[in-house]
């Protein structure tokens, strides 16, 4: 059955084997999140269910967001996001999803947004060498040429210093280490996208072990 999972990320420690192999991994808060609507072909022309998650004063929220709310009759949820899904009927509205979802050793693949870096330049961004730093240069960590004489324009797609990070990333295939059900908290090998505290959404691997 396909499943997912909103989350938080709390940060990164690492965990012992019973070897005594230290394993990197990333706690992230899984939950509870709440089913808010499902939808149908019938009505919006696909399959999904439609997920809540995190608190947010109730003051805060839009006349249509709190119509939204109760016309399901679940309370008013920080994050909505879609999954989609074989067989809606599966879901309840209302019905509680937990860290529980996901067992332990399965591959999953985690999406955030990355960390925002402001305005970079090519070196930052894209990895440009630089030039010298001495002896009469007057190179060291400007853009370069932009192409050649004929054309007289920069080309679409040209990299250039801009606007960097924040944005949607996708980590594929990390390996869930521990799962603690009681505080729903998961436990993925390696890093994920974004700062502490941001939002996450973990969703079974596509690519699978290997």
């Amino acid at each position: 059955m396909p499943k997912g999972i909103l989350g938080k990320k709390i940060g990164m420690t690492q965990i012992f084997t019973e070897k005594g192999l230290a394993i990197p991994v990333t706690v992230i808060e899984a939950g509870p999140c709440l089913v808010v609507q499902k939808k149908t072909p019938e009505k919006d022309g696909y399959l999904a269910i439609q997920i809540g998650f995190g608190e947010k004063r109730e003051r805060l929220f839009t006349k249509p967001l709190k119509g939204h709310f109760s016309k399901n009759g679940v309370r008013p949820l920080r994050f909505l996001r879609e999954l989609r899904v074989e067989n809606p009927d599966l879901y309840q509205v209302g019905q509680e999803l937990k860290a529980d979802v996901f067992a332990q050793g399965e591959m999953v693949d985690v999406v955030g947004v990355s960390k925002g870096k402001g305005f970079a330049g090519g070196i930052k961004r894209h990895g440009f060498h630089r030039g010298p730093m001495a002896h009469g240069s007057k190179y060291h960590r400007g853009s370069g040429s932009l192409g050649a004489k004929g054309p007289a324009r920069v080309f679409k797609g040209r990299k250039l210093p801009g606007h960097m990070g924040s944005e949607r990333v996708t980590v594929q295939n990390l390996e869930v280490i521990r799962v603690d059900g009681d505080r729903n908290l998961l436990a993925v090998k390696g890093a994920i996208p974004g700062p502490k505290g941001g939002l996450v959404l973990v969703k079974p691997s596509t690519r699978g072990r290997g």
